[in-house]
């Protein structure tokens, strides 16, 4: 749960680092920190153990960083959650290597990095941190001659494991070079100034355009422009710029307490929306999964795959799929699929279901499926990201970002997604006829109106919650498909 946030441009880095930050709390984290370089060519480093708004009051307390902070363009920005090395300000992020000419900042895990740091050591690199980020910084040292982006091509060659990395150095100054595997990256298209970051938030407030990096994939930023090559070859890599259609309104409170209780009233918009895109004229309209009717009538099965709460909506999936469609399905937590050897084949459907797109382990049971030549289709609540890319077609929700760690609007939308997609599948095989598609269909969209009804009873759900907040312990029952409702009001 760690955020990246970078800048490349004209404008000062501090603010911009800041925010980016403040705008990826939500993902949790234990210490912070950012690295700066000025036109003097020197990486200037500050970290802290606590929240951003201690980083903040650092550097207001330092008086070189203070009164210069207008002097540095080009910057990297860490929150970490402590996976290797206990939370304290030595093991924050950006680590530097052995000379502090080279600042790093990384999501994931280095597998192999104690053997990478028995190599290090024996050539004379001294560490500083208990984490196997710091190993990365003097591994791209080890390779430094002249260019960074050389430096980092071959040293990630030597490493296992996942990340998103971004790094400076004094010697190659001027640019920020990053790259990708198994962990999100984004890069933003601002007017001659480049960002970096782990998720969109972070640098919603300065542009809209956005280009998805893709595993196994480098970029450089300068001022000048980008560009993104594979690791393993020279040749560079054209991509489209993604438009996000959320503002920034929809990443901020608005005078709720909290993003849970805003996004808990978003819900009936939310599915309002998802609703509408795919229903025009009492139709449904799926042809953004790009699968024929024919194609559709040959499945034989359907698998679906997710984690967390898109498990739960997965679960109800499969009540909805056997119960309207007539058709087997198998639901599995995303990070189990493939080690249990599904038996698919051509005539499998694999949905995968993500808020985020983003899910390593649903990225790596779609992979599974690929091989195994199944159709998969993804439900996803963010256009351009991983897992639509790697689907044949995306059923969208149209929730908006959901910062609230317990899920709401991003759960009720999945359910939405998926039983029009019951809907539809249903229909193509014959099972339902139109009269009572329309009936379905009229109920459904009246569900956004049901759930104002409920939300303007606020009042008496305060009185109910009033009287339980104390309590330890709560047991939640369901049977049929009401029991993924209940397990995922225990998530």
């Amino acid at each position: 749960m760690c955020g990246i946030i970078g800048y490349i441009g004209k404008r000062p880095v501090f603010p911009i680092l800041i925010e980016g930050l403040e705008r990826l709390e939500y993902r949790g984290y234990d210490s912070a920190g950012i690295a700066l370089m000025n036109a003097k060519r020197e990486i200037n480093v500050l970290k802290v153990k606590g929240k951003i708004k201690d980083l903040k009051v650092k550097v207001e307390n330092d008086g070189y960083w203070w009164s210069n902070n207008h002097n540095f363009h080009i910057g990297l920005g860490h929150t970490r959650w402590a996976t290797h090395g206990r939370p304290c300000e030595k093991n924050a992020h950006p680590h530097l290597d052995c000379k502090g000419k080279i600042a790093l900042v990384h999501n994931g895990i280095i597998e192999n990095y104690k053997k990478l740091k028995e190599f290090l050591i024996s050539k004379g690199h001294r560490f500083n941190s208990d984490t196997d980020t710091e190993v990365l910084a003097h591994l791209i040292e080890e390779f430094m001659d002249g260019s960074l982006e050389d430096a980092v091509k071959n040293a990630l060659k030597k490493v296992k494991g996942s990340y998103a990395i971004g790094v400076i150095s004094i010697d190659d100054p001027n640019k920020i070079v990053a790259a990708r595997n198994e962990s999100p990256l984004i890069i933003g298209i601002g007017n001659n100034e480049y960002f970096l970051a782990s998720d969109v938030p972070a640098i919603l407030n300065y542009t809209r355009g956005v280009i998805y990096i893709e595993d196994g994939e480098l970029v450089v930023l300068d001022k000048k422009g980008f560009k993104i090559c594979p690791l393993r070859r020279k040749r560079e890599v054209k991509k489209d710029i993604v438009k996000i259609s959320w503002d920034v309104a929809s990443i901020e409170k608005n005078g709720y307490d909290h993003f849970m209780l805003k996004e808990i009233y978003e819900q009936p918009k939310a599915i309002r929306d998802t609703i509408k895109a795919k229903v025009c004229n009492g139709k449904i309209l799926l042809d953004e999964i790009n699968l024929s009717p024919k194609e559709l009538r040959k499945i034989k099965k359907v698998f679906i795959v997710a984690c967390g709460t898109s498990y739960h909506a997965a679960l109800i999936g499969k009540y909805m799929l056997e119960k309207l469609c007539l058709i087997p399905v198998e639901v599995d937590i995303a990070s189990e699929f493939r080690y249990r050897s599904p038996l698919l084949d051509k005539n499998s459907l694999v949905i995968a279901i993500s808020q985020s797109g983003e899910t390593a382990d649903t990225l790596g049971a779609i992979a599974y499926a690929k091989n195994k030549e199944s159709k998969i289709i993804s439900i996803c609540n963010v256009v351009g990201s991983s897992i639509t890319r790697c689907s044949q077609g995306t059923i969208y929700t149209h929730a908006g970002p959901e910062i609230g760690v317990a899920s709401t609007k991003a759960f009720t939308t999945q359910l939405a997604a998926l039983y029009l997609f019951c809907l539809y599948l249903g229909s193509i095989k014959g099972l339902i006829d139109q009269k009572t598609c329309k009936r379905c269909l009229k109920a459904l969209e009246k569900i956004p109106e049901d759930a104002d009804t409920i939300l303007k009873r606020a009042s008496e759900l305060d009185e109910l919650a009033n009287l339980f907040y104390k309590k330890s312990n709560f047991l939640y029952l369901g049977r049929g498909i009401n029991y993924p409702i209940a397990l995922e009001g225990a998530l």
